[in-house]
């Protein structure tokens, strides 16, 4: 099973994007695709356009899109992963998140909250397929995959 996660924009200007990955690499957790992009507005505008009305929507188009930063897409493969990322994530809201999680590590405020994960299979699956296409997605087995998974 695949997700997808964002390095948002301020986690990468707060130089977080090597210890955010190794937490992952750490787990066991195979990444399979990875790259750096400026997030234009149409792209943004389709992956949170679920949330499209709400108020948080335009605040968070325009931070996602950031002019002046970059953010990290990656796809991340493991048993059960949307769960496992999500709660190594931690709450949406840093200050609701626990130490040890990303966000309760690293994140002060909702709208500066550090990393986007998938939730859900379905959510992963059409998130991935509008960051990357089929030939940027590669299959691999990892040396300790037998040492993490039973």
């Amino acid at each position: 099973m695949r997700t997808l996660i964002i390095i948002k924009p301020d986690a990468v200007q707060r130089g977080l994007i090597g210890r955010i990955l190794m937490r992952f690499e750490e787990k066991g957790i195979k990444i399979v695709a990875l790259k750096m992009m400026h997030i234009h507005k149409e792209l943004a505008e389709k992956h949170y356009g679920e949330h499209k009305g709400k108020s948080f929507y335009d605040p968070l188009v325009k931070y996602i899109t950031s002019e002046s930063s970059r953010a990290v897409v990656c796809v991340l493969e493991g048993n059960n992963i949307v769960n496992v990322v999500r709660k190594m994530c931690g709450a949406t809201n840093p200050h609701d998140s626990e130490i040890g999680t990303i966000r309760g590590d690293f994140g002060m405020q909702t709208g500066r909250n550090i990393i986007h994960a998938s939730d859900s299979e379905e959510s992963s699956k059409r998130e991935i397929a509008l960051f990357f296409t089929e030939e940027e997605l590669h299959d691999y087995k990892r040396i300790d995959e037998e040492w993490v998974y039973e």
